[in-house]
């Protein structure tokens, strides 16, 4: 019996197909569902499928008390992020980007005939999505990731003219 307690209890595959769309959406965006409580039995992650239409972008937004993470895997991602989205960087495949608890922000799709193709992973399980109602800054700020190993000598991926 105990070899089999890991059968029902262990790795579980979410395909492509069985994504849930039914999740709280943002205006210009679309979350799909992977990974919940309901479909892997996942307790402190949700993980999830975000595309986000060709020269489209999202409503201003915060997830509550959650961290994201966005994984970029296909197209240009501009993230928009301040009290009046007055930040911007951006990133491209196989580029990672961390959004903090109840930072105001925006996902923008870069590419004006490309779809952005994204995996997100939250902290928890609860579905927040506050959408907000901000009057944007017209020249947002770019901001490097700066830290003792990663200098910021260049804006390259970073582009506060458009959006």
């Amino acid at each position: 019996m105990s070899e089999d307690r890991w059968k029902h209890n262990g790795i579980r595959v979410v395909r492509a197909h069985e994504l849930d769309a039914n999740t709280p959406q943002t205006p210009g965006m679309n979350r799909a569902a992977a990974i919940t409580a309901a479909t892997a039995g996942a307790q402190k992650l949700w993980a999830g499928t975000v595309l986000i239409h060709a020269d489209a972008k999202t409503g201003a937004h915060h997830h509550g008390d959650l961290e994201s993470v966005i994984y970029v895997v296909r197209g240009q991602a501009r993230m928009r992020w301040g009290e009046r989205l007055e930040y911007v960087a951006e990133a491209g495949p196989g580029d990672f980007i961390f959004v903090p608890p109840y930072v105001p922000h925006q996902e923008i799709n870069a590419s004006a005939d490309q779809a952005l193709e994204c995996v997100m992973v939250r902290s928890g399980q609860d579905p927040i999505v506050v959408n907000l109602d901000i009057a944007a800054a017209e020249e947002p700020t770019a901001v490097s990731w700066v830290d003792p190993i990663h200098p910021a000598a260049s804006s390259e991926g970073c582009s506060p003219s458009a959006g």
